[in-house]
């Protein structure tokens, strides 16, 4: 599926491909119109782009990430599209957005309603996260609850926030497990070649692959906090024990949100500035070829003369 944005009224269309669940971009319901939100990423408070999908009660968030690597492009029907990015749109727990918010507030140590504690003047599109299905009635894992009269009011747990972000380690676990991805010691990232037998696996290296996985949507302290409530060791070298997405060539990072997108058809993605040449590389874009031979018709192997 391609998102088509028109940016001014004399530049081309540009388009993008994206790789979403049926369930993101329904068509046939007309309360089902994806839309593109910038939300403060969890891991890096810096902002990042979401989208809010579904309708009649059933809102869900989606994360949205871009699978890159210099020099690509797409044919997207008789015409060449410069940004070669595949976007991936994935659903998430808002969850993990909601949390930051819960854990600034808990600094008052008080009760308070989850519209007071979920705001933001700078996103104020995270609004939006308590009308998502999974939200309020998922709010008891990582928070009190309270309620007077009509109203309910919640506080941040630290204790119930440990115990549901172990259950989505252990969760992530199985998946590998079943999924028979080699974690630990013995895959060789840059190739995904496995060099030892599954089996040699241990459950501290599951463990500590699954949660360098989450922890790419929970912030650096709590990251550290679900470290020692597993009861893994310090790392000793980060970049030797995060998890192979993290270290491949190719980028899957979350896509960061410049401006202010709305809709699913109006993202506006940056782009790379082309790379300048060197002089050299100028001077020999001058020379003329005409009549000279390439490098690899010195190498071509030598056709032998036919016996008569």
């Amino acid at each position: 599926m391609a998102s088509k944005k028109k940016r001014t009224p004399n530049v081309q269309n540009d388009s993008w491909v994206v790789i979403a669940a049926d369930s993101a971009i329904d068509s046939q319901r007309k309360d089902n119109d994806p839309t593109f939100v910038r939300l403060r990423n969890p891991a890096t408070d810096a902002a990042s782009l979401y989208m809010l999908s579904g309708g009649g009660g059933n809102l869900q968030l989606y994360e949205v990430k871009a699978f890159e690597e210099d020099f690509r492009s797409w044919f997207v029907g008789q015409t060449v599209q410069r940004d070669g990015r595949l976007l991936f749109v994935t659903q998430m727990d808002p969850l993990f957005l909601i949390l930051p918010y819960l854990i600034k507030s808990a600094k008052e140590g008080k009760f308070q309603r989850l519209d007071q504690m979920v705001m933001d003047e700078e996103f104020p599109a995270c609004s939006g996260l308590l009308s998502c299905t999974r939200s309020l009635a998922s709010m008891h894992h990582i928070a009190d609850e309270k309620e007077v009269g009509s109203h309910k009011f919640h506080r941040y747990s630290q204790e119930k926030t440990m115990a549901w972000l172990k259950k989505k380690v252990e969760k992530t676990v199985l998946v590998l497990k079943r999924k028979n991805i080699s974690v630990g010691e013995g895959v060789k990232s840059s190739s995904y070649i496995r060099v030892k037998m599954e089996s040699d696996s241990s459950k501290e290296d599951y463990l500590g692959y699954a949660h360098g996985l989450i922890s790419e949507y929970i912030n650096k302290d709590l990251s550290k906090d679900l470290r020692h409530h597993l009861q893994l060791p310090e790392l000793t070298s980060p970049k030797e024990s995060e998890p192979a997405s993290k270290k491949r060539k190719l980028s899957d990072k979350p896509v960061e949100a410049l401006d202010d997108y709305t809709k699913f058809n109006s993202g506006d993605f940056a782009r790379k500035p082309p790379k300048k040449m060197t002089a050299a590389q100028k001077n020999l874009a001058k020379v003329d070829k005409s009549g000279m031979k390439t490098m690899s018709s010195f190498f071509s192997p030598k056709v032998k003369a036919e016996k008569k």
